[in-house]
């Protein structure tokens, strides 16, 4: 395992370039065991999960090459030779769980072991098993494997009894081989879901509503490959934003959609930092004015996003007064609020708020990464702590920011990763 070794770092000077969403490219390449057919999918990330889901793939029976020279995965998906998804795989990423619906809608059977990845809280897969059921789908447990099997399945109208993102995902690409209409009410509307419906209908698929509460799927009997370009990664986009603001910097970012971060540009003008579109791309400055306290409240896309929360801390806890952040999404997320209390922060936890008292001069400590955006956050810290901060567990962060330290290095960050 490797580790990141962080000085004290000045403010954060430079441009830096975001690279495409792993929560988009995921479901996209899990989308691709629809049709056996030719794809290519650009701005790819070069990450831990999209390592792990090359490898899937590839178990399927698909040919995957990778040039993240130019970012580009190329898939040339196959008769599916194997229908399973074993724990060894699943166990290191939870996005693995986004193949059961492609590949019941296209194989009649699917049988994938319950999901892993960060242990952020109970993320249960029901409301995705509950949409395929709908379908028409007969689904067991079995030992920790989840089973579906269906002839053929049917279009129904499915309610999300919480607009899932994962759930959302996994029944739509479902749904585009079923028979008739499926309705998915109480959609997830995260700019993910918009691009993986892009993704299908470029495939040959009809769905609309992507982006809404209310999605309609028109089954079709078929689909055929395409090519399509990742969105930004919106979180990388926020945690870039805030490291401007923690250290009271000033960056350029670069492939940006402005409109996929407002909850992070209104709560971080609110601090009193000074945020500008450019032609060149969203300029965050925080070094204009003495940055303030304010309270987040993580709630689903368009509200203030769970994965924002922990970095969000970090900053929170260097501004002057007193602030709240209270998560809504999962149940133990507040993992790094340890980590930080390490480094100085003096946060209190009661239930879902955590009570950050800011104005800390935040000291160097040995912490850990307890999960992928926990991770971000102790290195934010880090970057503002006297003395020297030693990281460890940085696969979690692996899984999810590309080339983070040579990018954070760019800015002028005092960051190095060190492997044992």
């Amino acid at each position: 395992m490797g580790k990141f070794m962080i000085e004290q770092s000045g403010p954060l000077h430079g441009e830096v370039e975001i690279s495409g969403a792993k929560n988009a490219v995921l479901p996209i390449m899990a989308a691709t065991i629809l049709a056996e057919d030719h794809y290519e999918i650009n701005d790819a990330p070069q990450l831990r999960d999209v390592d792990v889901m090359c490898r899937l793939l590839r178990k399927m029976g698909a040919e995957v090459n990778e040039d993240y020279s130019c970012g580009t995965i190329t898939i040339q998906m196959k008769k599916i030779i194997e229908g399973e998804v074993p724990y060894d795989l699943v166990k290191r990423m939870r996005a693995s769980f986004f193949v059961l619906g492609p590949l019941l809608a296209k194989t009649g059977r699917a049988r994938i072991a319950l999901p892993g990845g960060c242990t952020i809280g109970d993320r249960p897969v029901e409301l995705h098993l509950k949409g395929l059921r709908i379908l028409g789908a007969q689904v067991t447990d079995d030992h920790g494997y989840i089973e579906a099997v269906a002839d053929k399945l049917q279009g129904g109208k499915v309610y999300l009894d919480f607009p899932s993102v994962g759930a959302t995902e996994n029944i739509m690409m479902a749904a585009t081989l079923a028979e008739g209409v499926t309705v998915i009410e109480n959609a997830a509307q995260e700019p993910e879901i918009v691009d993986l419906a892009s993704f299908l209908n470029k495939m040959g698929a009809r769905i609309k509503g992507a982006g809404t509460d209310t999605i309609k799927i028109e089954g079709v009997t078929s689909l055929h490959g395409c090519r399509h370009a990742v969105i930004p990664d919106r979180i990388e986009t926020g945690t870039f934003m805030v490291a401007a603001a923690i250290t009271r910097g000033d960056i350029l970012i670069r492939n940006v959609v402005s409109d996929h971060v407002k909850p992070v540009i209104a709560k971080l003008m609110e601090c009193g930092v000074v945020i500008e579109d450019t032609e060149e791309g969203m300029r965050v400055r925080g070094d204009v004015n003495p940055l303030i306290a304010t309270d987040i409240k993580t709630l689903p896309y368009p509200g203030f996003p769970t994965d924002m929360q922990a970095q969000f801390m970090a900053l929170q806890t260097t501004v002057q007064g007193p602030s709240v952040a209270i998560e809504n999404v999962f149940e133990n997320r507040f993992m790094h609020v340890g980590e930080l209390n390490r480094m100085g922060a003096n946060i209190k936890i009661d239930g879902k708020s955590a009570m950050i008292p800011g104005g800390k001069h935040l000291s160097g400590a040995e912490v850990i990464c307890t999960d992928l955006r926990g991770g971000a956050a102790v290195v934010l810290a880090a970057l503002v702590a006297s003395e020297r901060t030693e990281v460890s567990e940085i696969y979690h962060v692996d899984r999810g920011y590309e080339r983070f330290v040579e990018k954070l290095s760019s800015l002028g960050a005092n960051i190095s990763r060190i492997e044992d």
